[in-house]
């Protein structure tokens, strides 16, 4: 499944990541057994506690999209990492435009079962 990327310091599901989350949605639905985990980030801007906090909701706001349509909570684990794991330069101190920012603000989904 593709990441689901967010708009910066927002929890909200963007149209691309409604998307993913109806594929999710339909496999889940296909394989009653099937478990993921959710794994958010952030990028690195903002204060390193809030933006675990803001990760931990990014994940809980895709589990409730599909809670929402029916999955069964028990089936989705729910991780933030905040900014603990940026996928390109973009750390603290280091100037990035909004694009490279932005590829690190994402949930992933990860099928564990």
């Amino acid at each position: 499944f593709d990441n689901l990327y967010y708009n910066y310091n927002s929890t909200e599901i963007l149209e691309s990541a409604s998307h993913e989350l109806n594929l999710l949605y339909e496999s889940m639905k296909e394989n009653p057994k099937m478990r993921i985990q959710l794994s958010a980030h952030t990028d690195s801007r903002g204060n390193f506690l809030y933006n675990k906090e803001l990760s931990i909701k990014r994940a809980n706001s895709a589990k409730k999209y599909l809670i929402k349509k029916g999955i069964d909570e028990s089936r989705i684990k729910t991780i933030g990492f905040g900014e603990s794991r940026v996928r390109n330069h973009c750390i603290d101190g280091v100037e990035c435009n909004e694009e490279e920012h932005a590829f690190n603000r994402r949930t992933e989904v990860l099928v564990i079962e």
